[in-house]
């Protein structure tokens, strides 16, 4: 019941994340939104929708391990699994001006992260430190958007064709919208639900349950999107849409998680979880910025990456 709970929660997930973004970007066009941020926002954050719900579910079933895990194993996850297998699909051209910028924006967002794991806990003081910091980085992309035309403002309009084409009636693209946030909800739950009771059932922690299962689960819309954008050789939107989705999870989805529901970190996390989290981060920038491309073998250092941490963090899996 437990693998079914689950496996029915991560079905709804993802298709109530994949409706959301198409209803939502549908919705902003027929708006007059700007693709710029329609590209910060919906697409680039609208991947994220998925850790967000659950990581609030959880905060609110008091599983502080799964909602915190969440974050820190997609984080993980999207770089090392879902942008190293990308990169091994087709090599990935990369912007230095898009990576300076939002590149320099994920590493501050990641060591406010740090500091407050390091805190052992997250309460609203520190959730409001972490969407003002949000709020700061969107205020200025859109400001410097009006003032220059640079590369990090192309590749978040571009990251608008990572979605599919949504219904072209403004109702329906509501309604498609509305259905993926109903979608996404009943995920989240199911999801948490399945993944407390496997971790009582098989005598595992609920964090490790966070960090793998749940992380992974969540991020499989990014996987969608970024599978898409090396399909139709746009890999830069790609590592445009991990660097987005990234820098949401921690300061958006940590933040509000910490506003509606004070946590408690997980010690095991503030002790490896979170200098993992950090050290694939920096590997991924110093991989995009030499050369102009993440090549294959870079993308299989990463995967190979991955493949270590998930052989170190279900250790306990493995002794059982």
């Amino acid at each position: 019941m437990d693998y079914i709970l689950i496996a029915a929660g991560l079905v709804c997930l993802f298709a109530g994340g994949e409706a959301l973004v198409r209803g939502s970007v549908a919705t902003a066009h027929k708006l007059g939104v700007s693709p710029l941020l329609i590209g910060l926002t919906l697409v680039g954050f609208g991947t994220s929708a998925p850790e967000l719900v659950t990581s609030v579910a959880a905060a609110f079933a008091g599983s502080p391990g799964i909602a915190v895990g969440n974050v820190v194993g997609s984080n993980i996850a999207n770089i090392l699994l879902i942008l190293g297998l990308t990169a091994v699909i087709v090599p990935i051209v990369t912007s230095r001006d898009a990576i300076y910028r939002d590149g320099l924006a994920l590493i501050i967002a990641s060591l406010a992260c740090l500091g407050i794991v390091l805190t052992g806990f997250a309460n609203q003081v520190h959730g409001i430190i972490l969407i003002v910091l949000l709020g700061v980085y969107l205020a200025y992309t859109i400001y410097r958007e009006q003032r220059v035309q640079d590369a990090a403002s192309d590749l978040h309009r571009a990251e608008t064709e990572i979605a599919e084409p949504g219904p072209q009636r403004l109702p329906t693209a509501l309604a498609l919208a509305l259905a993926g946030l109903v979608l996404t909800v009943l995920g989240a739950k199911l999801l948490v639900s399945g993944a407390i009771a496997l971790a009582e059932t098989a005598g595992l922690s609920e964090t490790l349950i966070g960090l793998t299962i749940v992380a992974v689960g969540t991020s499989l819309p990014e996987l969608s999107a970024s599978i898409v954008a090396a399909i139709r050789r746009q890999t830069d939107l790609a590592l445009g849409n991990i660097l987005g989705s990234n820098l949401f999870n921690t300061l958006g989805i940590l933040g509000i998680t910490a506003i509606v529901h004070p946590l408690e970190i997980p010690v095991e996390i503030a002790r490896f979880d979170i200098w993992v989290m950090l050290a694939a981060t920096a590997a991924m920038l110093a991989f995009a910025l030499t050369g102009g491309r993440l090549c294959r073998w870079e993308g299989g250092v990463l995967l190979a990456g991955y493949g270590a941490y998930l052989a170190w963090t279900c250790r306990e899996v493995f002794a059982a």
